[in-house]
């Protein structure tokens, strides 16, 4: 119950958009569009498809509110109907021959510091834009959205252990393009094995226990 003052829930806003608020939506939407935008965006890997996506997901919440049954946070609820309109998106353009990169800018005032970080940055999004399309997703939720495995889980509504699977698998083709994007080089990189399923510590790093992509931040 939302008290004086207070602002009020993403599960009350929800509810007060079921029940005929036309600004409770607006609220919602407020809250976790830009997060929403980072998922579509790095699913599809294409500004274009990523605005098409979220336009779909969006609509398609506006629709489905009502039968939004609480089994699950709102946020987990957005980020599985979005997850599922990129992946919608993917499919639709499945015979593309060319993945676009999404457009990375660099800061004019300090171009020299820059130019590695834009380098890997380039070279992260196009060997994520390599990846099949689960585990790009799983990697996208887990190691850039940083959300845990069980709420990776329930996005892609897979076993916690499937998520592990295809964030594992991706991990290392990740290794394996990387070695191959990355300037300089002349020949393709090979992955070593690691016992902990990761490969090539220059591309993931441990930090408190979760594996992280390099380059792999927010816009």
């Amino acid at each position: 119950m939302t008290t004086a003052g207070s602002e009020p829930t993403d599960a009350e806003l929800l509810r007060a958009h079921a029940d005929g608020d036309r600004h409770a939506f607006s609220t919602l939407l407020a809250r976790h569009r830009d997060r929403m935008w980072a998922v579509a965006l790095r699913t599809t890997t294409n500004r274009e498809d990523a605005a098409d996506a979220l336009q779909d997901a969006c609509l398609s919440a506006f629709r489905s509110a009502a039968n939004f049954r609480g089994d699950s946070a709102v946020s987990t609820w957005l980020h599985r109907i979005v997850v599922n309109a990129s992946l919608d998106r993917l499919r639709r353009r499945a015979a593309r021959p060319a993945l676009p990169l999404e457009e990375v800018r660099v800061d004019p005032a300090d171009p020299t510091d820059q130019a590695d970080t834009l380098a890997t940055q380039l070279t992260v999004r196009e060997a994520l834009a390599a990846l099949p399309d689960d585990q790009r997703a799983a990697l996208v939720l887990v190691d850039i959205e940083g959300l845990p495995v069980d709420q990776a889980a329930e996005v892609l509504e897979i076993p916690a252990g499937t998520v592990k699977s295809r964030c594992a698998r991706g991990r290392a083709r990740m290794a394996v393009l990387l070695g191959q994007l990355r300037p300089g080089r002349t020949q393709p990189a090979r992955a070593p094995a690691h016992r902990n399923g990761s490969a090539d510590g220059r591309v993931t790093s441990k930090t408190e226990g979760k594996t992280e992509v390099a380059g792999g931040g927010a816009p």
